[in-house]
């Protein structure tokens, strides 16, 4: 056994190359969330009878002076907050457990509470997810600023999208399905979650604009991981001539404000790729669940800190995009139900929200299935 120790535990091993990064991104990332959901939590006036970071058995905790469990389990793939008085999956108390309340414990249980403070500690979690990512990206564009590339074409792939299209050699791009451009990298963005989609461009050549319509088709490349991934191209090239690479640099504010929009740029890509895969106009092989986390944890952590941080803002996102699925038992579904008992003015009768939280945990349970055999099997 001794000669699998120093494969084990050296920096390219499974413990210290694989394992602990992976509990690194994850722990940041659900933290955060978890953090959203307690804070706001309090700031409501909700009591708090435990934060945990991972499910099942303890490993270690404290209590804090207002009662509050605060531990770490063995299970670190997840987390939640415990509200004084929810005791069930819908948030509500049992019966008996309900009656066992103090009034003092009443007064600030979960669900005595008003419908949009319960609110708002839900969406706290996502949103605290969001609020990570932006934080992230204007720390890394206050320091390194960034790299871009005017849009313009240098070459042109033949029998491509482009090539089909009429797209020449020294065509700039000013518009993709209607968004105005200022960089290549904006317009891969639009494009490359666009497979099979007709999109059309507005070129500036010779000083005029010339409207074309291409279709992406999709194509494996390589990510900055080394994992292998499938993007919509339509074959167009830029160089450094035509390029004209250059650097941004950002004040706080200013990288605060590219933050903010390239967090949003994520979530619309993760919005669009949803809503592809659903009918089936995605590849099956791009959705990974907790053994390609922990593989790209991994290959980010051989190449630099940084790498790390930027998949802790990248996951960050997702999860928070995730949970606002309107289904119960993630946020989303809580969020659903209040807005219901907004709008009728009456909390929804349990009967009700217990069936539809059985629904929502089997699709939730055959979404993560599917993701472990994508993981372990399928791809």
């Amino acid at each position: 056994m001794n000669e699998y120790l120093p494969a084990f535990l050296s920096t390219d091993g499974l413990l210290i190359g694989t394992i602990v990064p992976f509990l690194f991104v994850l722990t940041i990332v659900v933290f955060v969330h978890e953090m959203g959901h307690y804070l706001v939590g309090r700031w409501c006036g909700i009591g708090v009878k435990a934060f945990s970071i991972g499910f099942g058995p303890e490993l270690l905790g404290f209590n804090d002076r207002r009662g509050t469990r605060w531990k770490l389990c063995a299970i670190p793939l997840g987390g939640y907050v415990k509200f004084v008085g929810d005791m069930s999956v819908t948030s509500k108390p049992a019966g008996a457990e309900d009656d066992n309340l103090s009034p003092a414990e009443h007064k600030i249980a979960f669900h005595t509470q008003p419908v949009w403070k319960r609110a708002a500690t839900v969406v706290a979690g996502p949103l605290f997810n969001f609020l990570l990512t932006i934080a992230v990206f204007t720390v890394l564009f206050s320091a390194y600023g960034r790299y871009v590339m005017e849009p313009t074409v240098a070459e042109v792939r033949a029998a491509s999208p482009a090539a089909n299209a009429g797209i020449l050699p020294g065509d700039r791009f000013v518009s993709v399905d209607g968004k105005p451009v200022e960089t290549f990298s904006d317009v891969q963005r639009l494009v490359s979650g666009r497979g099979g989609d007709a999109i059309a461009f507005v070129m500036m050549r010779d000083g005029k604009e010339i409207a074309l319509t291409a279709t992406p088709e999709m194509m494996e490349q390589k990510d900055a991981l080394g994992n292998s991934v499938k993007v919509a191209v339509i074959g167009v090239v830029n160089n450094e001539e035509l390029g004209q690479p250059r650097l941004i640099s950002y004040s706080p504010g200013g990288a605060f404000v590219q933050a903010v929009s390239e967090t949003g740029h994520i979530i619309q890509r993760t919005g669009q790729f949803l809503k592809r895969f659903v009918v089936g106009r995605e590849d099956k092989c791009q959705l990974g669940g907790p053994v390609k986390i922990a593989d790209m944890a991994g290959k980010a952590a051989q190449l630099g800190f940084m790498w790390l941080v930027q998949l802790v803002a990248l996951l960050s996102v997702g999860i928070g995009f995730l949970n606002l699925l309107p289904i119960p038992p993630l946020d989303g579904g809580h969020l659903a139900f209040y807005a219901v008992e907004a709008v009728i003015r009456r909390p929804v009768s349990e009967r009700a929200m217990e069936a539809v939280y059985r629904v929502g945990m089997i699709l939730v349970l055959a979404f993560m299935g599917f993701v472990f055999w994508n993981d372990l099997f399928g791809c």
